[in-house]
């Protein structure tokens, strides 16, 4: 039987089905600016400059991390795909800017199209959320590079910010106030940690804490903070905004700040959600390592003046959504907790 690449373990038609399953879906997130679908060996995407003065790009990557495994265990690939999404368009707003498009990358030991359809269905519903447009990607099957079942996600974007609007935490200053924003649980982070806790559990195990098995939790998607805070940045009146990720609430919010300045947090100001406290029951896992390791339930948090709080936290909520005032900004150095 002569060699073909199908023999050595890539099937090119399956591919071919992949693309065409996902299509639809991916259809969906198109924008105005987009110049054509998938297929092509680039997106083009038209940036409308006449809507800018200084029109300034802003692109951000990352990808799902060892939340992966969890995906793996269950057989449930229907929500990693906003992760990565979320993972990458948050970082862009924390500039300011808008996220406009999103690319994909998905490497899989081999290629079933129905399967790689439901990961970039979830690809396609985080770029929804977002409001950008899906303008390509790339699916590689690499057989015998990773295991049986096995994929890596990653994902790049790219948004826009007028020049003289661009968010970097200069303006911040001693007294001025933290407001945060709810996580959906653990996000995308810290699950090198949680794999260990959880280890000698099974993942139907339903905690008295949770309420529900714990793999739904585990792999309960990242938010997507897009929608509900691109109304606050109409004006001048978010001087930072911190995506809470790995570092967690400590290493995370001092990356906005000038020299000389630190933050105080205020620990009853929200409540975290159960499976923090159920991670810290199990693992015997201090409260400093615990805040310098997960969101906590933060998953965004905002700077402003103590004059602006007010309005900012209605048009918060006029999106659907909570916020708490979480801490100050304070002379110094650091972070420390009330």
């Amino acid at each position: 039987m002569d060699m073909t690449y199908r023999l050595a373990g890539v099937d090119i038609e399956a591919g071919e089905k992949a693309v065409e399953l996902m299509k639809s879906s991916v259809k969906r997130t198109m924008r105005p600016e987009v110049l054509q679908g998938l297929g092509g060996f680039g997106g083009l995407f038209q940036l409308d400059i006449a809507k800018y003065q200084e029109p300034v790009l802003v692109s951000g990557t990352d990808g799902v991390g060892t939340k992966l495994r969890y995906a793996f265990l269950l057989d449930r690939h229907d929500t990693v795909g906003q992760d990565v999404v979320a993972m990458c368009v948050n970082d862009v707003l924390t500039q300011g800017a808008e996220p406009l498009f999103f690319l994909d990358y998905l490497a899989l030991s081999k290629l079933i199209p129905e399967k790689v359809a439901t990961i970039v269905n979830g690809v396609t519903a985080g770029c929804e959320l977002a409001g950008c447009a899906l303008i390509g990607g790339e699916t590689a099957e690499m057989p015998s590079f990773y295991g049986e079942g096995e994929y890596d996600l990653a994902g790049f974007a790219v948004g826009v910010v007028e020049k003289g609007k661009i968010i970097d935490g200069s303006k911040i200053r001693a007294g001025d106030v933290l407001i945060g924003l709810p996580s959906t649980g653990l996000h995308s982070n810290g699950y090198s940690l949680v794999r260990k806790v959880f280890a000698p559990y099974e993942l139907d195990t339903v905690f008295e804490e949770l309420g529900e098995p714990l793999g739904n939790v585990l792999l309960r998607p990242t938010r997507i903070y897009v929608k509900t805070l691109l109304p606050c940045l109409q004006d001048d009146k978010v001087l930072g905004i911190a995506h809470i990720t790995g570092g967690g609430i400590t290493g995370n919010i001092p990356r906005l700040l000038p020299a000389g300045l630190g933050i105080s947090i205020q620990r009853s100001a929200w409540e975290r959600a159960p499976i923090f406290n159920l991670i810290q029951r199990l693992g015997g896992i201090s409260e400093d390592e615990m805040y310098r390791t997960f969101n906590m339930g933060i998953g965004i948090v905002i700077v402003a003046r103590p004059e602006d709080e007010e309005i900012l936290v209605q048009r918060i909520q006029a999106q659907g959504e909570r916020c708490w005032k979480i801490g100050r900004v304070v002379s110094g150095e650091g972070v420390s907790y009330k």
